[in-house]
């Protein structure tokens, strides 16, 4: 379970970011229609149940997985919430991954550590992941949910048989 060896850095600068909470995407926003796509496939995978985060802003749509068939690779700080997608104004997510997978990420300009991790209230563990400008972004994003998924304890194969986590090709 980790990032492919072929994940390509983020194109450009970082997007602007508050530096306390809410932890918020100023620019650089995702667009709506796949902010959509991003939050359904989220949703798409097995097990995995909608519902209003407990730790975000009003609107933000947590993921949560209540029975999952495989033990979790990280802790569980969220209460049973492994991410959540940010309203339309912001677009970004916040995802729970394994320390070595949110460095990369970050390394490649996708994502940067949430201000409670930089307050080491948690864990290295939970990162901003930018919302998705384009459907390159958006493939980059799925397989980063993904992941998260996985280390929530969720299923490697979706109901199709498709492997979890793996890139398509």
């Amino acid at each position: 379970m980790s990032l492919p060896d072929s994940l390509p850095e983020r194109i450009g600068p970082r997007p602007s970011t508050t530096d306390v909470n809410p932890h918020t995407q100023l620019d650089q926003n995702a667009p709506a229609e796949l902010q959509d796509q991003l939050r359904d496939h989220a949703l798409s995978l097995p097990g995995v149940r909608a519902g209003p985060s407990k730790v975000s802003v009003p609107g933000a749509v947590a993921f949560f997985l209540d029975e999952p068939p495989r033990p979790a690779a990280v802790p569980d700080v969220f209460g049973g919430e492994w991410g959540h997608i940010h309203p339309r104004y912001d677009g970004s997510l916040h995802l729970i991954l394994p320390t070595p997978e949110a460095e990369r990420l970050i390394e490649l300009g996708w994502a940067e550590f949430h201000n409670i991790v930089k307050l080491g209230q948690v864990p290295p563990i939970v990162v901003m992941l930018y919302g998705p400008r384009d459907a390159r972004e958006l493939a980059v994003a799925r397989q980063v949910v993904e992941l998260a998924y996985l280390a929530a304890g969720g299923a490697e194969h979706a109901a199709d048989g498709r492997a979890i986590g793996v890139a398509a090709s």
